[in-house]
């Protein structure tokens, strides 16, 4: 489901990958539902791509959103990503005790809260990994 969940620099939110064609592709606002295109030149990027630092290892976003999915039991997160900084450093240390207290800004941990209530309040909340279909 990840693989189809896009962030677009420059425009706030997560978007559904809808169709491709050439070097366009629709989008769909997972916030509001309107769709539109996106051009060569918005930097876009899956969410199944991106990944969290740890002390030891990258984790995938997928396995960040399951353990934020199992600790707040399938709701929204109660944190306001505009929180202090301490406020959300703490939250993030309940979600992946391990994360890289350097490499990983405020401004990550605001972003992956409200990527999260995004998904959760659009029902997509499948962050399993998805298999390769063989053809």
């Amino acid at each position: 489901m990840l693989k189809k969940i896009l962030s677009i620099s420059g425009k706030g939110g997560l978007f559904k990958l809808i169709s491709h064609n050439g070097n366009i592709i629709v989008v769909e606002s997972l916030s509001d539902g309107k769709r539109f295109p996106s051009y060569p030149r918005d930097k876009v990027v899956s969410l199944n791509d991106i990944a969290m630092f740890t002390e030891t290892a990258d984790i995938p976003l997928r396995e960040v959103l399951k353990k934020m999915f199992e600790l707040e039991n399938g709701g929204k997160s109660p944190i306001d990503p505009k929180a202090d900084g301490s406020v959300l450093r703490e939250y993030m240390a309940k979600i992946l005790p391990d994360f890289d207290k350097e490499r990983v800004h405020n401004g990550d941990i605001k972003k992956l809260i409200q990527w999260y209530n995004l998904l959760v309040e659009s029902g997509n909340t499948n962050f399993e990994e998805e298999e390769e279909k063989k053809s």
